[in-house]
């Protein structure tokens, strides 16, 4: 029998519901996962989001859930898996609660930060206690938060794990570098003891920028020059007076 939205209604109006929607005693973890699942890229990393309709704190009591998960993640490549679980007090009441898996330990106190300080939209996440490292279990204070308005706030922790993992903008990468002074006079002779390479065979250093008035300050930089129609005047009449006098003393 495949359940419905309307199964799991009548389930939580039940007078035998308490805070467990519906329980799955047949299904695998795997299956669990899978039967409302979403899938999110970003960034190189792959997000599973599950929506589980049992209470958070059974389903982390199943027997070997932390190698299950880690099995459901390697089985499909997901760098990370969100439960998000949802169930009915007997008040009808919305009880959300979320967790966070993943074994990648920047990656996950990345997304869980950036979860518990969401203020567009605020979850009001209380952290739970839990027995693995790998997982982080939280009570979601608000229920009005969907799946759906949760993915892009997971988008968000995906892009603010990038930035982490990026170097600054102007520091090289100095991986794998010593930070040790270096001997001009000793690396030069070091450099032409090395078999094969003699002092002749090095690059020759490049030769001095040539000092280019144009270059280093160009009169145009400051604009151009202001100029009149009586200005432009005096200026054609000294030409044309230098042509006449130019011309008289040729006859000459």
């Amino acid at each position: 029998m495949r359940l419905t939205s309307m199964h799991y209604t009548r389930l939580a109006n039940s007078p035998l519901s308490s805070l467990t929607i519906i329980s799955y005693p047949r299904l695998t973890t795997e299956q669990m996962l899978r039967k409302d699942q979403k899938t999110i890229h970003g960034q190189g990393t792959k997000v599973a989001v599950s929506a589980i309709y049992m209470d958070l704190e059974a389903f982390l009591q199943r027997s070997g859930l932390i190698a299950d998960l880690r099995a459901f993640c390697q089985a499909h490549s997901y760098d990370v898996l969100v439960a998000m679980t949802i169930l009915f007090n007997t008040n009808n009441e919305p009880v959300r609660q979320l967790a966070v898996f993943c074994p990648h330990v920047a990656r996950r106190m990345t997304i869980c930060g950036v979860l518990e300080r969401s203020h567009a939209p605020s979850l009001k996440l209380t952290p739970l206690p839990s027995a693995h490292p790998d997982l982080q279990a939280y009570v979601q204070g608000n229920t009005q938060v969907s799946r759906k308005k949760l993915l892009p706030l997971l988008q968000e922790a995906l892009s603010a794990y990038l930035d982490s993992t990026q170097i600054p903008a102007g520091l090289p990468d100095m991986v794998g570098v010593s930070r040790e002074p270096v001997d001009k006079e000793g690396n030069s002779a070091g450099n032409s003891l090395l078999p094969g390479v003699s002092q002749d065979e090095e690059e020759p250093p490049l030769p001095p920028t040539p000092m280019n008035s144009l270059v280093d300050e160009c009169p145009l930089d400051r604009g151009l020059p202001n100029l009149s129609a009586e200005a432009i005047f005096e200026k054609c009449s000294q030409i044309s007076l230098s042509r006449s006098t130019a011309a008289s003393l040729a006859k000459k």
